[in-house]
């Protein structure tokens, strides 16, 4: 977890930990880049406002050095160009200031729950790979490449939605479905996270983003993917 803030760090750690969770803390963007070169996380709880690099900046390198753990930010900032900023950057998710304790323990729990998708789907039901347009999408490898070589790296909740949209290609998926599938919260919950990663994969994936091809929105019902 990486927090300024020592009342705050040592409060949610505490609770963290009585949840059964290991928990290391950082206090800059700083520390946190070199903690995690040590070792390996399953999870990271990244503050957005740190001293010295922000928690944008070490998402940003993390993803661009490889590193595909999954990243949960915290931040005060609550405006939706924000909660985007944040997405874009790398992370899975996004809570805001001031959070409520049992919503970040229930998004820490889906997180973790969600991170190896194959405990989800039967192997029967969702392929190693995908493959559509100029791209093949390896599941296991967390990337996605061209045939001219060109190679990106995705993030867990990137793979886990091309992963539900390969179990279901042709059906309208609802934004409640990808919640309770990929994320493990409740398909209740008020959140642009879905329409965000959905627009993130547009922009990597789709020749045209504005006028997408193979990953479409269905008005009021959800999203379709058609490879």
């Amino acid at each position: 977890m990486v927090e300024d803030e020592d009342h705050l760090a040592q409060g949610l750690a505490f609770n963290l930990r009585n949840s059964g969770y290991d928990v290391e803390l950082a206090a800059t963007g700083e520390d946190a880049l070199v903690a995690v070169e040590r070792q390996s996380f399953d999870l990271i709880l990244l503050d957005v406002m740190l001293p010295g690099i922000s928690g944008i900046q070490v998402a940003e390198q993390l993803r661009k050095t490889g590193h595909i753990e999954p990243i949960v930010m915290i931040s005060a900032k609550d405006r939706p160009v924000d909660t985007i900023a944040g997405l874009e950057a790398g992370a899975d998710d996004y809570i805001t200031k001031p959070f409520d304790l049992d919503e970040v323990l229930a998004r820490v729990r889906g997180t973790l729950r969600r991170q190896v998708w194959g405990r989800t789907f039967p192997s029967a039901q969702v392929p190693e790979s995908l493959a559509f347009g100029q791209w093949h999408i390896d599941f296991q490898g967390f990337t996605a490449t061209r045939p001219d070589g060109e190679e990106l790296r995705l993030s867990p909740k990137e793979l886990g939605i091309l992963r539900l949209f390969a179990s279901r290609p042709g059906e309208v998926i609802s934004r409640e479905e990808f919640l309770e599938e990929v994320w493990g919260m409740p398909g209740s919950l008020e959140t642009r996270t879905v329409d965000n990663f959905i627009r993130k994969l547009r922009q990597a994936l789709e020749e045209h983003p504005s006028r997408p091809r193979y990953i479409t929105s269905i008005r009021g019902a959800g999203y379709r993917f058609a490879p």
